[in-house]
């Protein structure tokens, strides 16, 4: 009798507890409607939350991890996924990944993911991306494959932001591989290819006259050929 009664209890205790569940997960699915109607991306995220913790997914989790990216929140995007590469992957969760890594300057794992981005839509964007990490992990070879990829791809209306200024700017795809492959030629030798760096940099202006970057790695570039050559006009003793 015991033994029975304490199976009606536990068998009590399931169907509570479920019900309950089903409870919070109709509540939670209201006040993500009713966040997501208000524009109230923090109750989205808070909404979210409850639903993965109460229901877990795949799903919920990289819809999770994506607005915690949109919103910069990059550490608890990574957080939210993690940042081991599956070929299981969704396309959400390698863009999260590839985004997120970046921002958070972890260039090599990065660029594992961008790779992956590319493998299953190739574009000139994520081109882009994979040219700028290989320049900057030093894989100089891996960086012409990309920038050559991206010039030949580039079209008239693809556009590249760039932030170093205040206010952020806009200029042509084409100018931005440009201005890697100015980048790429210094980098071969940075003694001997400034001049042809700069005449780089000059052709992308043509095209982008509004290319703040470009002035200004022109100008860097332009003094250190100054100090070369005052260097090299020095009387050696």
């Amino acid at each position: 009798m015991k033994k029975l009664l304490g199976l009606v209890l536990l068998m009590s205790s399931f169907m509570l507890s479920a019900q309950t569940n089903s409870e919070l997960m109709k509540h939670y699915e209201a006040y993500y409607k009713q966040m997501k109607l208000q524009g109230d991306v923090q109750g989205i995220i808070d909404a979210m939350t409850h639903l993965n913790v109460l229901n877990p997914s795949k799903e919920r989790a990289d819809t999770l991890a994506y607005i915690y990216m949109s919103e910069n929140k990059y550490i608890q995007a990574l957080n939210t996924i993690g940042i081991e590469r599956s070929a299981t992957d969704s396309d959400i969760a390698v863009e999260v990944k590839a985004v997120s890594l970046k921002a958070v300057n972890q260039p090599e794992l990065a660029i594992g993911n961008f790779e992956e981005m590319f493998k299953r839509t190739p574009n000139a964007l994520i081109a882009y991306e994979l040219a700028e990490l290989s320049l900057q992990t030093k894989k100089l070879t891996e960086a012409e494959k990309h920038i050559n990829y991206g010039l030949a791809n580039s079209k008239d209306d693809m556009k590249k932001a760039f932030y170093e200024t205040q206010q952020p700017y806009e200029v042509s795809l084409k100018s931005a591989f440009m201005y890697l492959n100015a980048l790429l030629t210094y980098n071969k030798d940075k003694k001997a290819n400034i001049d042809a760096a700069v005449d780089i940099l000059d052709a992308a202006l043509k095209t982008s006259p509004n290319f703040n970057l470009i002035q200004l790695t022109k100008s860097e570039l332009l003094r250190q050929k100054q100090a070369l050559q005052q260097a090299a006009s020095q009387p050696k003793n």
